[in-house]
């Protein structure tokens, strides 16, 4: 059976080049459910024009696919609420001195 915490650990490997930081501590994923095994997730990114979309989402798949008992992962990129620093988790602003 899959549980989130395996999820929010792979998650925090796949990394925003650009930023340096991980999706889960820059506050890119707005909402996970995991259900019969699938994993369902949604989430943004830093700005609609980013050049590394196709690869951070191809990154979270095979990422989450990789997680023992994954049926399936379905990531839907979403821009509604814009991502703004405020998502940005107090571990992360340490790190990017904000």
């Amino acid at each position: 059976m899959v549980n989130e915490s395996d999820v929010v650990e792979a998650l925090k490997t796949v990394i925003d080049p650009e930023i340096g930081l991980d999706v889960i501590n820059l506050g890119l994923v707005y909402e996970l459910k995991i259900q019969d095994d699938v994993i369902y997730i949604k989430m943004t990114m830093t700005t609609p024009g980013c050049p590394l979309t196709a690869w951070i989402l191809a990154d979270a798949e095979n990422k989450l696919r990789k997680i023992p008992g994954v049926k399936d992962v379905r990531i839907d990129l979403v821009w509604d609420p814009p991502w703004s620093v405020d998502r940005i988790s107090e571990e992360a602003r340490r790190l990017l001195g904000l």
